[in-house]
């Protein structure tokens, strides 16, 4: 389903053009949101739709705040808010694991397509038995922070509703019944996490953010409060004299823990809202920002939260599929700037890296640029015997200022895994399987 630019405005102007369709409105309000956008709306989220009259008049009040007054106070500032921290945290993380030894064939023999494709299906198949048994039985995807400076400081797991999000959007593009699912239960998750009227944030004692906002919404984007745009006025808000999108939502009465250098537009997180929003003219000047670094080549470090410009590349190859016309004049440079990354022996990087530039290059038509075979035969040879595929670092903030300590970092092996069943169902389909 595409969403319309403002589907509350199109009820609206149907029910004042069409009489009947205003009287399906008004009594069976489910159904007839359903019919009119091709959803399915979320069971137990009921929908009330109110005639004002000359003489009567609807006034509306938002639900309840999902903390109580004492938990936001002691959330805002100094060392109180760190409790709320410790409360998104599960002790203790295991260990990095060493990937898995690298399974190859006889020296000189390249396995067939075919072989390749079947490697694959039993890959995909594999990793998502290893996903059931990792994700959690109320849809949430756990992650583990870690410091990448120094490997003494403690490992935490975590539980943030944005990791459900990034890892449900990956998982989505595969049509097993057990990868459904488990983004059935995550959406449901994501439903339940969602702070009215439609914004999340990463941790309790911090603001809400755009980045967790943008993808959560677009896993539950038939949940009424995102199919009928409540989120998009706070967040068209959320912008810089040049039009693009900073990170924290720094509202009134929420957490002010966000220091000044950490108030930034980045290119990522401007990609996934314009992936959320569309192609509509509040976002051209976040397009025209992105495709101007990219066209200039000058993405090197512009992201604090994402290691690595090939995580920059993937989240615009989405942007780009699910918010055209959006970002559509970057299509061919996209796939020669995301092939440029390959090395002299024709590997993007690490498993991570590689699944992401394989899913990128898919999604803008130019997975037949690269050699399918071999990316299949790297992401299959690096899986573990349980399923999983290698703990990497796939975002964190590696430029704060407080040294050793402030260099964080997030992954875990259902983070990894995600992606690279992603990246296989790619493969596999190009392979002709």
């Amino acid at each position: 389903m595409e969403k319309p630019v403002d589907a509350e405005a199109r009820l609206r102007s149907r029910a004042g053009e069409d009489a009947d369709f205003r009287e399906r409105l008004l009594a069976r309000p489910g159904e007839t949101i359903e019919r009119e956008f091709g959803v399915t709306l979320p069971e137990g989220h009921e929908i009330f739709v109110h005639e004002e009259t000359d003489t009567a008049t609807h006034l509306v009040l938002p639900p309840p705040g999902k903390f109580s007054e004492a938990e936001r106070e002691a959330a805002k500032t100094g060392a109180a808010s760190l409790e709320f921290l410790r409360k998104t945290m599960y002790d203790p993380a295991p260990p990095l694991r060493p990937p898995a030894p690298r399974r190859t064939g006889a020296p000189g023999n390249a396995p067939a397509s075919g072989a390749l494709a079947g490697a694959g299906r039993d890959s995909i198949r594999r990793g998502l038995g290893f996903l059931e048994s990792a994700v959690g039985e109320n849809g949430a995807w756990h992650c583990i922070r870690f410091n990448t400076a120094d490997p003494d400081i403690p490992r935490h797991f975590e539980r943030p509703p944005f990791v459900s999000a990034l890892c449900a959007l990956a998982l989505e593009r595969c049509g097993d019944a057990r990868a459904r699912a488990i983004c059935a239960a995550t959406r449901a998750y994501l439903a339940d996490t969602a702070e009215y009227p439609g914004l999340w944030r990463y941790y309790r004692h911090l603001p809400q953010d755009l980045d967790s906002t943008a993808l959560c919404s677009l896993v539950i984007g038939t949940h009424p409060w995102i199919l009928l745009g409540r989120n998009v006025p706070q967040i068209l808000k959320n912008r810089n004299e040049d039009g693009c999108f900073l990170t924290w939502v720094l509202a009134d009465g929420e957490p002010d823990v966000v220091s000044p250098f950490r108030i930034e537009a980045d290119p990522v997180v401007n990609a996934n809202v314009i992936a959320y929003l569309g192609d509509r003219p509040e976002t051209r000047d976040a397009q025209r920002w992105l495709e101007s670094a990219i066209a200039e080549d000058r993405l090197e470090g512009t992201s604090k939260w994402y290691p690595d410009t090939v995580a920059i590349y993937y989240a615009v190859a989405r942007a780009l599929v699910r918010a055209r016309p959006a970002l559509e004049r970057l299509r061919p440079m996209l796939a020669d700037r995301i092939l440029g990354l390959r090395d002299g022996d024709g590997d993007f990087g690490n498993v991570l890296q590689t699944a992401q530039a394989v899913s990128a290059l898919h999604d803008i038509g130019s997975l037949e640029r690269t050699e399918a075979g071999r990316q299949a035969e790297k992401l299959v040879s690096a899986q573990h015997e349980d399923g999983s595929w290698p703990e990497l670092l796939a975002f964190g903030d590696q430029e704060l200022k407080w040294g050793i300590v402030g260099r964080i970092g997030h992954g875990s092996e259902a983070v990894t895994t995600a992606f690279c069943i992603e990246a296989l169902e790619r493969l596999v389909e190009t392979l002709g399987a």
